[in-house]
């Protein structure tokens, strides 16, 4: 969500009933702006909030020249003072993955273990006995979900995003919204994170395509299918995407303005039931 139209954008994202409460809402009119100033963003964006057991992270993003290559993201425990994550490498992926589970602590320095047993001399050979620890701390586990929640659920209308010629990805100046037929279909919302599933289009697909604004994964292409929940809201006036595969996250969009945003606030875990519940 953009930190300029915040409090309007939270109060159409409320009906999930996850919201801030008023003074989250002023700290982060404050701090937000004296980020963009002394990080020197283009613009800076709030991601949301990932609870914790005894601290709750609060995130925020900045954004340069290039909306998709580049980006910082940020957190806080009190909407006023932020601290840099760093950027979440293969590797500290495939740790964290193996490492961290249940609930977040909220204590960035907490350690999560996890122990494997090796045998270099096969299965019965209990003598050659080898214990691998993997360590990982919490501050890792949150640049890992964040980029796995962008990487997964980040949604833009379509249009609302241009890519030049060589490659710089930037806001749609023109871009109106969606009109209300084109909002309720999921095939005008895409994933803003890097395509994987463009190349496996057809030549004839790929025709229907402008590459302009078309270089981003569609929606609809998602799996399992049935992973967003789309509603109108407030009159038929807000269009409401919902995460199933990750709830807490939800994007709106009014059709016919160029207004849309999304926010995530839940406890940072993915839902690997989703292809059984649907």
């Amino acid at each position: 969500m953009d930190s300029n139209s915040l409090f309007y954008s939270l109060e159409l994202v409320a009906g999930s009933g996850n919201t801030l409460n008023v003074e989250q809402r002023t700290a982060l009119q404050t701090s937000l702006v004296i980020l963009k100033k002394n990080y020197k963003f283009h613009r800076v964006l709030f991601w949301g909030k990932i609870l914790g057991l005894k601290e709750d992270y609060f995130i925020a993003q900045g954004r340069g020249e290039d909306e998709m290559k580049d980006k910082k993201t940020l957190y806080s425990f009190n909407c006023m003072d932020w601290m840099l994550l760093a950027p979440a490498t293969d590797s500290v992926i495939e740790e964290v993955s193996k490492t961290a589970k249940g609930r977040f602590v909220g204590d960035p320095s907490y350690v999560y273990e996890h122990v494997e047993i090796h045998r270099p001399g096969g299965r019965d050979d209990a003598i050659q006995e080898e214990e691998v620890v993997t360590k990982v701390n919490e501050e890792s586990r949150l640049a890992v979900t964040v980029h796995r929640i962008d990487e997964e659920a980040s949604v833009v209308p379509r249009g609302a995003y241009l890519k030049s010629p060589h490659g710089l990805v930037q806001i749609n100046r023109s871009f109106g919204g969606l009109s209300h037929s084109e909002a309720g279909k999921l095939d005008n919302f895409l994933h803003f994170t890097k395509a994987k599933n463009l190349k496996k289009k057809s030549i004839l697909e790929m025709g229907d395509l402008n590459p302009a604004i078309d270089f981003l994964d569609v929606l609809s292409d998602d799996i399992p299918k049935g992973s967003w929940s789309l509603q109108l809201e407030c009159a038929s006036r807000v269009l409401v995407l919902r995460s199933l595969l990750w709830p807490g996250l939800t994007f709106f969009h009014l059709p016919t303005t160029p207004q849309h945003g999304h926010i995530y606030i839940g406890d940072g875990r993915k839902n690997l039931d989703l292809p059984f519940m649907l």
